[in-house]
């Protein structure tokens, strides 16, 4: 399956009453647009640009007067009586910001508590590729990393350990309320807990404290202004690292002027590069004080979707991400072979339920077979669907499916909508080759409503880089933010061209590279 080129921003326009509707006949006058935008005034006061606000049918919708900008929203054709008002060189489109992440699979409608993974942990992929498995031992000091996002479940069985406070800058739920889900699956590649359920985040083992400010509701849409209201609470609430897997292609002055605020308290920012699969610069990914990150699958190789650009500073594992979501909001796939668990991503349009059963080499599911009777069915991906694998297994006999690439890595595959009633599942070619050679062994394997999903954007790589950024930092705190950012950098592992490229930026993160660094007295001979 190839991943989807997801949707940059778009500017934010609302549609919101501006006046009450006057009655024509028996119908209401139509609501009137309205258009948001940011007057960047400098010591002006909030309440003067309010009162102009006011005279246009408008009103303030955000007082970013420590930043000399205030937000507001006014009838759109309204817009150049305001901005005469205040000075049309003064303002400018309160742009928009979305999520950078997109879930992968089926999903589920919320249940009071879905199921672990297997009764086990799982350390996905990206754990061992950014070597946050390789660092051991406990750090001098819990850096503080501030996830500006959709919020957090906070009673999540992977998360709920973690020390962490935050603020709501919505009007959906509380910050450890998590509508969308995008948070609490950030949150957990951060510091995801290892207490040997579900999976492992980079700080398993609480090595940082989690600010939680949540600026996007369920639809997953923000404006630049509330983002630059919570990047400027990160620094309030004694943030070091910040993590901002969004993004949108327009810049506005008030987030640069957050971003450079953090920049001078000695916060690292950290954001996402972008999903347009081209070379267009996400903000504030382009901000020169922000890390922009570019996301890799489990080989190392570029995500096609992720954006490449001049901005581009280094690259974590975006493809394809297990994490934590919402509880019971996940439908996962879980295989575990002799004892041992195995990544599985379960087919949209699976059935449900969990099986026991030895497995069985039905190699590409193209011919019949009863010999899979009352077994779970080990299948190639190649030649015909995955609906027809699946169904033919189970017409069979068989009584779950398990289908393995035939290129590297693992994939995400579809049903569509055959009508089967066996769990089935994909698997990556080098777990199926493993597989293969213990044909015959005891398999369980279930597909059932989850606290756990994948998820696939340059959103899924930011948080990868800001846990490793806490991660070492915590051994060290001797050390800048500029010094983090530059042994990061410097440790990366070199990924297409050499050097530094648009593609890769400086490389993958690399947390063992970068500890062993720092341990050399990197700090304070920079």
């Amino acid at each position: 399956m190839s991943i989807p080129s997801f949707k940059l921003s778009r500017l934010c326009v609302a549609v919101a009453i501006a006046a009450p509707a006057a009655l024509v006949g028996s119908g209401a006058v139509a609501a009137e647009a309205t258009v948001k935008l940011i007057v960047n005034h400098g010591q002006a006061s909030t309440m003067a640009v309010g009162s102009h606000a006011s005279a246009v049918g408008g009103r303030v919708t955000r007082d970013l007067s420590r930043l000399g900008a205030t937000a507001v929203e006014v009838p759109a054709s309204k817009v150049a009586q305001f901005k005469a008002l205040v000075g049309a060189a003064n303002v400018e489109v309160d742009a928009e910001r979305t999520l950078l992440g997109q879930r992968v699979g089926p999903t589920a409608t919320p249940v009071l508590r879905g199921a672990a993974i297997a009764g086990t942990e799982v350390a996905p992929y990206g754990i061992p590729l950014v070597q946050a498995d390789k660092v051991k031992g406990t750090g001098a000091w819990q850096p503080v990393v501030c996830i500006i996002d959709s919020g957090i479940d906070g009673r999540h069985e992977d998360l709920k350990k973690n020390t962490m406070s935050g603020k709501n800058f919505t009007t959906s739920g509380k910050w450890n309320t998590d509508e969308n889900g995008h948070g609490t699956h950030v949150a957990g590649t951060i510091a995801g807990v290892d207490n040997q359920i579900g999976v492992v985040g980079v700080n398993g083992k609480n090595q940082v404290i989690l600010r939680i400010n949540k600026v996007f509701d369920a639809g997953g849409s923000a404006s630049s202004s509330t983002v630059a209201d919570a990047m400027m609470d990160c620094l309030d609430s004694g943030a070091n690292v910040v993590s901002m897997s969004l993004g949108g292609s327009s810049s506005t002055a008030v987030e640069k002027n957050a971003a450079q605020a953090l920049d001078a308290a000695g916060i690292l920012t950290i954001a996402a590069a972008g999903n347009g699969g081209n070379t267009a610069i996400s903000y504030p990914a382009g901000f020169k004080e922000v890390v922009s990150v570019a996301a890799v699958d489990a080989n190392k190789a570029w995500a096609t979707f992720s954006q490449f650009n001049a901005d581009v500073e280094i690259a974590g594992p975006g493809v394809l991400t297990l994490s934590s979501v919402p509880t019971g909001t996940g439908v996962i796939g879980s295989l575990t072979v002799d004892g041992t668990a195995y990544e599985a991503i379960a087919m949209t349009g699976s059935a449900q339920g969990s099986v026991s059963a030895p497995l069985y080499d039905f190699g590409l599911g193209q011919t019949d077979d009863t010999g899979v009777a009352g077994k779970v069915c080990l299948i190639s991906r190649g030649v015909i669907t995955f609906a027809e694998k699946v169904t033919r297994c189970e017409a069979n006999g068989g009584v779950g499916a398990v289908i393995y690439n035939n290129a590297p890595g693992n994939f995400a595959g579809t049903l569509n909508g055959a009508p089967t009633t066996i769990p089935s599942m994909s698997l990556s070619q080098a777990d199926g080759a493993a597989l293969l050679a213990i044909a015959g062994s005891s398999a369980n394997a279930a597909v059932a409503i989850s606290n756990y999903a994948y998820n696939s954007g340059t959103s899924m790589a930011t948080p990868h880089v800001s846990g490793v950024a806490g991660l070492v930092w915590s051994f060290h705190p001797e050390c800048t933010a500029a010094q983090i950012r530059k042994v990061l950098n410097n440790t990366a592992m070199d990924l297409g061209d050499p050097g530094r490229d648009d593609k890769f930026g400086n490389g993958l993160v690399q947390a063992k590279a970068a500890l062993q660094k720092l341990e050399g007295g990197f700090c304070a001979a920079n």
